[in-house]
């Protein structure tokens, strides 16, 4: 049998968070029923942050309680405080199977710029969430961003996207997902990153994302793939990017990734036709 190959669908959360207009929820849940019928099963919807800084995740309530959810498929929210934690447990649907994620960075700058305080403030500030997740039963993933180039501090050593992973799981045990937040990574660069922090995480415990700014990010997760990990992170039609990060305009594009992998003899369990439906879709809402 060919060997699998995990997609996290992050379109409806890290893709339309930095749309301008407003999306309205029921086009949200319109997506977000419609991936989940492609045979993903990780689907990230929505996260529990301040409406203030992010207006697109206002609604995430709404759309946690308008989705229909199917079984066998993870809902994923970002929640990076207790506040954010408190949102989503009373927000989330009995017996839906729910992931939470947290997010630290590799570049002290960025983490300065994003969440005014330093990388090691950062993990003290989502320990408490962890924490509450185990407590009640509800995996916990790790997202480090800037894990190749921070758009303010310029090229990040891999040593650095080493020790954010290591603190990441010194916290808990969790996947992690290594962020190329602008783009700017490239086959050598990805490479040098993913020795540094396999020496501290094996590949089965970690995830790409990549943003297709430079046009590398395909060839990006065939370095990844051939360094051993088997679970990326991507956006349905391309949706996306940061909007605390200058110059990312959008996640790698699920649809290509599943070209890419399907193409090198990976199995996905996903349903291209329905993706392809799904991005249409998607590309209507900018």
């Amino acid at each position: 049998m060919a060997e699998q190959v995990r997609i996290h669908e992050v379109g409806p959360r890290d893709g339309l968070q930095n749309e301008k207009a407003v999306i309205p929820v029921a086009d949200k849940v319109a997506l977000i029923d419609l991936l989940s019928a492609s045979g993903l099963r990780d689907i990230e919807v929505g996260s529990f942050v301040s409406p203030k800084w992010v207006p697109q995740m206002a609604d995430t309530d709404r759309v946690l309680a308008a989705m229909t959810p199917v079984e066998g498929v993870r809902y994923a929210v970002l929640v990076p405080n207790m506040r954010g934690w408190e949102g989503f447990v009373a927000a989330r649907v009995p017996g839906v199977m729910y992931e939470v994620a947290v997010f630290i960075s590799a570049s002290e700058g960025f983490s300065q710029s994003n969440l005014n305080c330093s990388i090691a403030e950062s993990v003290e500030r989502l320990t408490p969430v962890v924490r509450a997740a185990e407590d009640a039963g509800v995996p916990v993933r790790g997202y480090v961003s800037c894990v190749t180039d921070c758009p303010f501090a310029g090229p990040v050593a891999p040593a650095a996207v080493a020790r954010a992973t290591e603190m990441l799981l010194a916290v808990a045990p969790m996947q992690v997902s290594l962020g190329d937040t602008i783009g700017k990574g490239t086959s050598e660069t990805v490479a040098r990153m993913l020795e540094a922090v396999l020496d501290v995480a094996p590949a089965t415990g970690l995830a790409g994302h990549f943003h297709d700014t430079g046009g590398q990010a395909l060839a990006n997760v065939e370095t990844a793939l051939e360094m051993g990990l088997r679970d990326f992170d991507s956006a349905v039609g391309g949706l996306g990017g940061c909007p605390y990060a200058p110059g990312a305009p959008g996640n790698v594009a699920t649809e290509a990734v599943l070209e890419r992998v399907h193409a090198l003899g990976f199995e996905t369990g996903v349903d291209g036709d329905v993706i392809a439906k799904a991005a249409t879709l998607a590309r209507g809402m900018r």
